[in-house]
């Protein structure tokens, strides 16, 4: 999950902390002369949007946000900042245990999936951003975001070593290993002081956070299981590099995926989101469509010979600059781009709301992790329903947020 940008003309929103909690996003009532004018329809309760920079950790960064999410929906909209390097370090070195038992016969790379983040709080608890800022290679006071070129090419070398170039390996190489995280990220804690009290990760996600792992499940939806509505066919691996530590998946029809997610929104649960973004329907300003760019002249109103003479670049702003029609997506499309790698799993976020634009078709509000200042609507995206039902690999999301009829099918 590590793909990203491109570009649209749009409305720009601002973002504005309602009386009750939540983020609101309303038009920008100057800017509704061209592009994309959005009014938000539903909209739960997120913090503040983070900069992953130059690191592979969108994995994390979404869902450390999904999970503060969840915190101020259980406790009346207390806000904490975590920290997501704690997940990071136990994450990588955990990733690299499992390189070296499978013989290098699995990858290791920054990329990473929602479960991780669960795993972590389940067995290691979490800690606040203050306790692990997780940036200590900066050169100066200024460097304050993730950058892990040089952390990845170490970490990377080093567990490479170890699986081409070691015949025996001795029982301390994990400690060195987490030496380079150490020195990269910082130790995690073991313990420490939050607000007036000291605490371990795991007493402080147990007694403040109040998270339970166990609540959370993850949903796809492919044909190449069986749906987990059958009997003996409960939950199935979801085969992608990312998701390494083998979380099973509930796998639903992909009207019923679109379903969870709405009733979600709509009972105020946020999502983690799994999402292919490598297709020029997701903009770098803030947008996310899927045009029916087969018939890209007809749907911009262009003359076929000026459509062909425009370039790649050309023909994708013309065709995500402003609402247009798009593909009709089925469950044979979602099943046949997995299988010829083109849904591939590229990116984390997390979905929070529900907005219209100005013909009434509806799109996802989606948080991004690459900051406010470079992007259109301030970090947050735009997803049409044709986008999220044809590129959502896969979500993470409360067990109680799921439809009772959706719950019961499932036995949860």
């Amino acid at each position: 999950m590590r793909k990203f940008f491109i570009l649209s003309l749009m409305a720009v929103s601002t973002l504005a902390m309602a009386h009750d909690g939540f983020m609101k996003q309303e038009p920008d009532s100057a800017q509704k002369d061209s592009g994309f004018i959005f009014t938000t329809i539903d909209s739960v309760g997120i913090t503040p949007i983070k900069d992953q920079n130059r690191s592979g950790t969108c994995w994390c960064f979404s869902t450390i946000g999904f999970l503060e999410s969840e915190i101020m929906r259980m406790q009346k909209g207390k806000q904490f900042d975590l920290s997501e390097m704690f997940v990071v370090s136990h994450t990588m070195v955990d990733r690299a245990e499992y390189v070296v038992r499978m013989y290098q016969n699995a990858q290791f790379a920054a990329g990473g999936s929602a479960y991780d983040v669960i795993y972590c709080l389940k067995h290691y608890g979490m800690v606040p951003q203050e306790a692990m800022p997780g940036i200590q290679y900066g050169w100066s006071a200024k460097d304050s975001l993730p950058v892990h070129s040089e952390l990845d090419a170490v970490a990377g070398g080093y567990v490479r070593a170890l699986t081409r170039s070691i015949k025996k390996l001795s029982p301390v190489w994990k400690k060195g290993l987490q030496a380079v995280y150490d020195t990269y990220l910082g130790k995690c804690p073991e313990t420490f002081t939050y607000e007036g009290k000291e605490y371990t990760p795991r007493t402080f996600a147990d007694k403040v956070l109040k998270l339970n792992a166990d609540d959370y499940i993850s949903i796809t939806s492919y044909t190449h299981h069986p749906y987990s509505y059958e009997e003996g066919h409960p939950r199935f691996v979801f085969e992608v590099p990312d998701n390494w530590r083998m979380d099973q998946m509930y796998n639903v029809p992909m009207e019923d995926m679109m379903r969870i997610i709405d009733n979600a929104l709509k009972n105020g649960f946020t999502l983690a989101w799994g999402a292919d973004v490598s297709e020029d329907g997701f903009t770098r300003n803030g947008i996310a469509v899927c045009p029916d760019a087969d018939n890209g002249a007809d749907l911009t109103g262009s003359d076929m010979a000026h459509w062909l003479g425009l370039s790649a670049s050309q023909k994708k702003e013309e065709l995500t600059k402003r609402p247009l029609p798009e593909i009709e997506v089925t469950q044979e499309m979602r099943q046949q781009a997995y299988d010829n790698w083109e849904n591939t799993d590229d990116h984390g976020m997390q979905i929070f709301g529900i907005a219209h634009d100005q013909n009434g078709k509806k799109y996802y509000m989606i948080k991004n992790s690459w900051g406010t200042a470079r992007y259109k609507y301030k970090g947050v995206w735009y997803a049409s329903e044709t986008f999220m039902k044809y590129k959502t690999n896969d979500i993470l999301v409360h067990k109680d947020a799921l439809p009772k009829d959706i719950r019961k099918k499932l036995g949860l």
